[in-house]
Order: structure tokens, then C-alpha cells, then sequence
């Protein structure tokens, strides 16, 4: 038998040149790096004995090299967190003379004593750094270390640099790779950040009102970065804080509200709206800035956020803030966009808020000339307080003293006394008499109605609230409001009337917005509101806020010594008016006005007084004086029923037996159709007479 051949043994040069082969294979095989250094450490540790592989790169902007890539079984410690300066690194040193640095004996390394401690550390002896480069630029090192000292051969080390040359190359197409790819990243970014520019100023032309132009902000950052949360606060100026006008949370718990009052201390969006920079934020830096802030946030999830305040021309509006449910979100570089979107932002809302305020004056202009147009149609034909009785004159001083100030002023007074009179006084008297005097009557407006006359209501409120309206309060800012017949207010109104005394804001109907409103308030009743307290009818704080100065008007029939002065005026009022030339009353007709009682009061004088001027054909006023049921000599007075029943029946003649409406004998007496219809069955008047 022929002796068997021993088998040969491996050529380790062929061996390295097939691993060599494999190494070039996995390069075009793997794009990333991580899956080619795990492929590396694989195939080249048959050949090269090695408890670690690593690749370092070189950052020449900030002269440190960075481990970027580790192959190891063993943990490590004592990585440098922000890289190896050059001058305490060896992969400077190998790339400096384009040889490999190695070290046999890391105990003995003494140029680069920061390595040999991380090293050292980690029970790495020995250590080879193969420098990364190419004809274009220096790329960084490939580390193979080993748990044994001197562990590496001339040969080993040569076939090593010979692995680091196809490296090399996988390297700087890598790195290339991922520089076209953040390049396009970058470039996605960017163009999604022009679009929203885009839409903000968009928005800043088309979007004139701030609901509309907040939708379109929120649509637009949403849509385009995929935000968790997104608001804008707003200042404003009359409560000294910030409002939360814009809100895009939906995935909140609801803790967050729209229109939600957040002060400007102990909250993060006021922090940056008094310092006026834009920051970001971690979740631990909220809580150091605003533990109000931080728990709130917290509780929704938030880990980071970004607020920049509105600023146009070096005035702050408030702050854009937006926030993510991921760590360190955000960056320096979305910081400087977010502060551009802030910018066209303050511009918006400016000019949202100058159209807001623009469309307000011209409603309340408008309102303005309809009630000024209105007051000029209404049948009022006082220019002036007219009288010199002593009971008038006492008031007036009355009037004289309240008038310069601010104080709430209740006058009581029978029908037809010239209540609004002393009203209009006490407002030509203030420092409001450049405001303007919005006058309402209580009775006369049908209680479903009052409360939007009162405080205005929103387009859509209830059934016929075709546009939106401003209510008699926010008519009469900065001048003053006459509320007559108070005491018809329905009770349940009477709590919204208190909050407009007390606080100086209300909602108008449909709307969640606070008005603020200084008016000052005069209100007058014939009524006697403190029995009404007793009797429930009356709220009993309301009528303390109001009862601050109280003045009574006296009644016609107490100032008798005023008839003559208030005929002679209403003569000569009625006669210019019907172009007639009344020179003279007689005697004994003006004695007879002077007795009778009136009960209607100044009204109804000035009705008689206008009945005698159309019944007048030459110079001298003819009275019907039989009307006043008195003998020109006499004295004896008519009975007030007696003088109430005549005064009806006339009222009821001359509307033909209507007792409610514009025309009927109730507006004509000045009464409410209630208390009318109460008095007509007390004394058994019956319309169909008529």
C-alpha cells in the first residue's frame, strides 16, 4: 500500500487573499455601515486575532475624532462624550503619515495618555489604528485592539492596512451616501418650511378675521411637522395676561381649554413673552422655568417644546408654542424657523385685530348713527330742565353734586316727572359727556329680547339673530347707559346686570368672549324697589349696587310754582313748531292749569299744552278747561280716581280703544299695557266702549 499523503496545510497568504476577496464582496454588498462592520468583524476575525474592531472619524470643523462604529463582545466604559481632541489621539497620528500606529503594550503608550486610560479601562493591551483615507480627504481610523499584549505580526498589520484601503473606500461612499441623504432631508425640510411660510402669509393676506386665520396656522403646522401641540397666546392689555387664542391639541385630555387666562408669572409662555427670545425647552428645563407649566404638561405627555414670542416692531403680542410627546424634538435650527413663522404671525394678528377693532367702531358707529337717528325721531321736545320751584332747584343740586362722578345713580319718580331729564343732566354734567347717552326702557322690550339689547348678541345666537348686534353696554363705553323702568328687569337678568356693575364685564349671546365695558350707569324706576326686595322681585344685592344715589323726582303737583314757566315753554315750543304766533295766555286759563293736579305729570301738561296750541287760531292760547274738570274760579280738586279715570277714557278715545302698541292709550299715558289694563279694570273701564 502506498503510505497516504499527509494533508497540507493552509497557505495563510492564499487564505488572506480570499478573505480579502470576501471583505471586497461584503463592501459592495452593504450600503450602511453598522451592517458592514458586523460582516467585517465576522470574516477578518479567522485570520486577525481581535477583541474589538472600531471605526473613527475625524471632524475637521471641530478638530475632534469620534468613535462612530463598535464591533465588541466586551461592555465599554470611558467613551468620550463629544469626541478626542486631534492632538490627544492616535488615528491623527497614523492619518498624518499614512502608516499604521500601533501599539504593543498600552501600559507603556505614553504620547496619548487619554487613550491609554480608555483603553487601560477596558483591559485592551494591545492596539492597532489603520488610517482611513483617500486622494480627496482624511476620513478618520479602523481599530483593532486585542485583550493580549503585542498581538499583531508585521504580516498581520500589513494585511490589516490592506483591509483598511477597501474600508477606505466603503467609508467614503458612505459617508457620501449619507450626505446626499441628509442633503435631501435637508432639502425636504426646507421646502416644507417655505410652504409654511408660504401658508402663514397666505393666511396674513386672505385671513382677516383671527378664527379663521388661526385655523389656517394650525392646518398649516400640523399638516407640515406633525406636531403634537400647537397654540398661540395672545396679551391682552386689560387683564395684564395672556389669552390661549389658538389651540391644536388633539390628542389632549381636555386640561387645556381655548380661551384659557394664563398669567404672565409662573408660566412658561410668560416667561418668553417678558423676555421676548424664543427657547427650547425639555421637559426638566419647564419644570425649572414653570412648575404650573411643567405639571400641566407633564400630565399630557410632553417632552419637549419650542416657544417664541410674537414680536412686530419690538412690541410683544404673545407667544407661538409649539410641543411633542418625543424627547429633544426639537433643534437650534427649527428654533430660527419657528421665530421666522412668529414673525408672520405678529403680522397677522395685528392686522387681524386692527380689522377686528376696525369692524367694532364701524358696528358701534353704525349703532351710534341709528340710535343718534332714532333719538332724533323720538318725540322729545325737552331741550332743557325747565323750573324755578325750590323742590326743583333741590334736586338739581342733587344732580349738580353726583354728576362729576362715577357713582351709580338711581332716580325715583311717577310717571312723566322728566326722569330721563335728570339723566341726560347728570351725563352733560360728567367727564363723560363726550360719550355717548344710550338710553333703554325696560318695560318696553319683551323680556325674551332684553338680554340681547342689553349685551348684544353673535350672528347665529337664536332663532332670527340674522348678524351679529352690539348690545346698549358695549354701546355706551367711555359714556353713559339710562336703564328706565329698572324694576321691570326679569330677576333671572338681573345677576348678568350685577356681574356689569361689579366686574365691568359680559358674553354677549353665543359668544365665550369677554367684553370689558366702562359705562357708567343711571337707572330709574316708579317703582319702589325696596318692597320689591321684600317681596322677592327684586334682587337684593342688585338693588344696594344700584341704590348708591338715590334722587327722587317731586311729582308736577309739587312744584306748582314751575307751571306757569313749563306752559309759556311749550307754547312757545308747539306754536314754532305749527308756525303760529301765540303772544298771550289768559289769566284765568293759567290759574286753572295751575290747580289741577296732573296726574300724568309734565307729560301730560305738555300733551294738553300741545292739544290748546292746535286748537288756537288767533294770538291768544285757547285752553279747553273743561277738560281739567275745574271751574276757572274754583279751588276744589278733582279726586286723583275720578281725574286717573277721565285721564284713560281720553288716552283710550284717541287710539280708538287700543290699549298696547306705539299708538295706543298705554305709550300715550306713559305706563306699561300691565299696569294699564290693572288700572282699567280697578276703575271698570271697558274698551269696547270705544
Amino acid at each position: 500500500m502506498t503510505p497516504s499523503t499527509a494533508p497540507s496545510s493552509p497557505d495563510p497568504t492564499r487564505a488572506r487573499y480570499e478573505t480579502l476577496l470576501e471583505v471586497a464582496e461584503s463592501i459592495s454588498a452593504h450600503r450602511q455601515l453598522s451592517t458592514l462592520f458586523s460582516d467585517l468583524s465576522r470574516l477578518l476575525k479567522r485570520l486577525v486575532p481581535f477583541d474589538f474592531i472600531s471605526l473613527t472619524l475625524v471632524d475637521h470643523k471641530e478638530r475632534v475624532v469620534r468613535l462612530h462604529i463598535l464591533e465588541t463582545d466586551q461592555p465599554i466604559l470611558g467613551k468620550p462624550p463629544g469626541g478626542t481632541p486631534f492632538d490627544q489621539t492616535p488615528t491623527i497620528a497614523a492619518l498624518q503619515t499614512r502608516r499604521p500606529y500601533y501599539i504593543p503594550d498600552v501600559a507603556a503608550e505614553e504620547r496619548f495618555p487619554v487613550i491609554r486610560e480608555i483603553l487601560q479601562a477596558n483591559g485592551i493591551q494591545s492596539v492597532c489604528i489603520l488610517p482611513l483615507f483617500t486622494a480627496q480627504r482624511d476620513l478618520g481610523g479602523l481599530h483593532f485592539g486585542s485583550l493580549t499584549r503585542d498581538a499583531y505580526s508585521a504580516e498581520d498589520i500589513e494585511f490589516m492596512g490592506q483591509v483598511a484601503r477597501q474600508v477606505a473606500v466603503a467609508v467614503d461612499n458612505a459617508l457620501h451616501s449619507e450626505a446626499a441623504i441628509a442633503y435631501e432631508e435637508q432639502l425636504a425640510r426646507e421646502r416644507d418650511r417655505l410652504r409654511t411660510l408660504l401658508d402663514v402669509n397666505n393666511a396674513v393676506v386672505t385671513c382677516l378675521e383671527t378664527s379663521q386665520l388661526f385655523g389656517a396656522i394650525a392646518d398649516s403646522l400640523r399638516g407640515r411637522f406633525g406636531l403634537d401641540y400647537a397654540s398661540l397666546l395672545i396679551y391682552d392689555p386689560e387683564i395684564h395676561a395672556l389669552k390661549l387664542r389658538m389651540l391644536d391639541f388633539p390628542g389632549g385630555t381636555g386640561a387645556i381649554q381655548q380661551d384659557a387666562v394664563v398669567p404672565l408669572d409662573d408660566s412658561l409662555a410668560g416667561y418668553v413673552f417678558r423676555t421676548r427670545e424664543g427657547r427650547l425647552f425639555s421637559l426638566a428645563e419647564i419644570r425649572e422655568v414653570s412648575p404650573t407649566t411643567f405639571k400641566l404638561f407633564s400630565g399630557e405627555g410632553i417632552e419637549s417644546l419650542c416657544s417664541v414670542p410674537l414680536l412686530l416692531r419690538g412690541t410683544a403680542l404673545g407667544t407661538l408654542n409649539v410641543a411633542s410627546r418625543q424627547p429633544d424634538r426639537f433643534h437650534t435650527d427649527d428654533l430660527q424657523f419657528f421665530t421666522q413663522v412668529a414673525g408672520q404671525v405678529a403680522i397677522a394678528i395685528d392686522n387681524a385685530l386692527s380689522y377686528q377693532r376696525i369692524e367694532e367702531l364701524n358696528a358701534r358707529l353704525a349703532e351710534e348713527k341709528i340710535y343718534l337717528e332714532d333719538e332724533i325721531r323720538t318725540d322729545n321736545r325737552f331741550e332743557e330742565i325747565v323750573g324755578q320751584s325750590r323742590a326743583l332747584k333741590a334736586i338739581l343740586k342733587q344732580v349738580e353734586t353726583v354728576a362729576p362722578t362715577d357713582s351709580t345713580v338711581l332716580i325715583y319718580g311717577e310717571t312723566g316727572t322728566g326722569k330721563e331729564l335728570m339723566a341726560r343732566a347728570i351725563h352733560d354734567l360728567s367727564a363723560r359727556k363726550q360719550g355717548t347717552f344710550v338710553k333703554l326702557n325696560c318695560a318696553a322690550i319683551p323680556t325674551g329680547l332684553l338680554e340681547s339689547e342689553l349685551f348684544g348678541h353673535e350672528k347665529g345666537a337664536f332663532t332670527g339673530a340674522i348678524a351679529q348686534r352690539i348690545g346698549r353696554f358695549e354701546l355706551a363705553h367711555r359714556g353713559t347707559i339710562f336703564l328706565d323702568e329698572v324694576g321691570e328687569i326679569p330677576i333671572e337678568l338681573q345677576s348678568k346686570l350685577l356681574r356689569v356693575l361689579q366686574e365691568r364685564e359680559f358674553e354677549r349671546l353665543g359668544s365665550s368672549r369677554t367684553i370689558r365695558t366702562d359705562a357708567r350707569l343711571v337707572a330709574a324706576t316708579n317703582r319702589d324697589l325696596g318692597e320689591m326686595v321684600e317681596a322677592r322681585e327684586f334682587r337684593a344685592d342688585l338693588y344696594y349696587r344700584l341704590n348708591v344715589f338715590p334722587i327722587t323726582v317731586p311729582p308736577l303737583r309739587e312744584r306748582t310754582d314751575d307751571i306757569p314757566i313749563l306752559v309759556q315753554y311749550f307754547v312757545q315750543q308747539y306754536a314754532r313748531r305749527m308756525n303760529r304766533r301765540i303772544t298771550s295766555i289768559p289769566t284765568e286759563s293759567m290759574n286753572a292749569l295751575s290747580r289741577y293736579h296732573w296726574p300724568g305729570n309734565i307729560r301730560e301738561l305738555q300733551n294738553f299744552i300741545e292739544r290748546a296750541v292746535i286748537l288756537t287760531n288767533g294770538s291768544t292760547l285757547q285752553v279747553p278747561v273743561r277738560e281739567l274738570k275745574r271751574t276757572v274760579g274754583g279751588a276744589a280738586v278733582v279726586t286723583l280716581e275720578t281725574a286717573e279715570r277721565e285721564a284713560i277714557i281720553r288716552a283710550l278715545r284717541d287710539a280708538a280703544g287700543k290699549v298696547g302698541g306705539d299708538q295706543g292709550a298705554a305709550a300715550k299715558l306713559g305706563m306699561k299695557r300691565t299696569t294699564l289694563q290693572a288700572k282699567m279694570r280697578k276703575l271698570g273701564i271697558e274698551t269696547k266702549v270705544f
